[in-house]
């Protein structure tokens, strides 16, 4: 005949705290890896707009990212980043260059295309449309959520490349041509993946598709 072993209490209490203990671990190694996990998603299909076509829907790992474009502040650029946009030459493209809690930029569609990264030369690659002129001369306040052209050390250099601040930068009023600005979903972007060591990211985040607000 088989005895049944009695159960102490502190063995009762041993085992209720390794089941807890075991639920936190598995709950924080969910959350860890899943940086998404608090992030509000925005549909903008239930948004109402003021000016529907000059919305763009950015979608990244974490979701939309909405951005109202300024024409009327720099009509050549915004009329570049359209072309690209509804050519769909930004999918697939890298966040090559992150800085925590400061910017965020993609648009390399020479090297920063996801089947065809090239950690060498990303950040220097082209559209094949030509620069274009800078377009700096409009007041323009450079608060969190700006969205502006990317350009080299010289002016009217601009191509595709574009950058979106995570914070206020008076210091980029007249130095870069500005595009427009987020209004759903900066916290989004602060999820971008960056690197401790250095602004270029090594195995980067990509754009999942960026397309005209209406426009499939």
């Amino acid at each position: 005949m088989i005895k049944k072993v009695k159960v102490t209490l502190s063995e009762k209490l041993i085992l209720i705290f390794l089941l807890i203990l075991a639920i936190f671990v598995l709950g924080f190694t969910i959350i860890i890896k899943n940086k998404c996990l608090f992030v509000k998603d925005f549909n903008p299909q239930t948004i109402n707009f003021d000016k529907p076509e000059n919305i763009v829907v950015l979608n990244v790992e974490c979701g939309n990212v909405i951005i109202e474009l300024y024409p009327e502040v720099s009509p050549k650029a915004v009329e570049r980043f359209k072309t690209l946009i509804k050519t769909n030459s930004y999918d697939n493209v890298a966040f090559h260059r992150v800085i925590k809690h400061k910017l965020v930029q993609a648009g390399d569609l020479e090297y920063g295309k996801k089947n065809k990264l090239d950690y060498g030369k990303i950040g220097t690659g082209k559209s094949g449309l030509g620069t274009i002129n800078s377009e700096i001369d409009a007041e323009f306040d450079y608060r969190k959520g700006s969205v502006g052209l990317a350009r080299t050390l010289k002016y009217n250099t601009e191509d595709s490349q574009f950058f979106i601040i995570l914070d206020d930068e008076p210091l980029f009023e007249g130095e870069y041509t500005p595009i427009g600005k987020v209004i759903y979903g900066i916290k989004i972007l602060e999820k971008i993946k960056y690197s401790h060591r250095s602004e270029y990211v090594l195995r980067p985040d990509f754009i999942n598709t960026i397309r005209m607000y209406g426009i499939n």
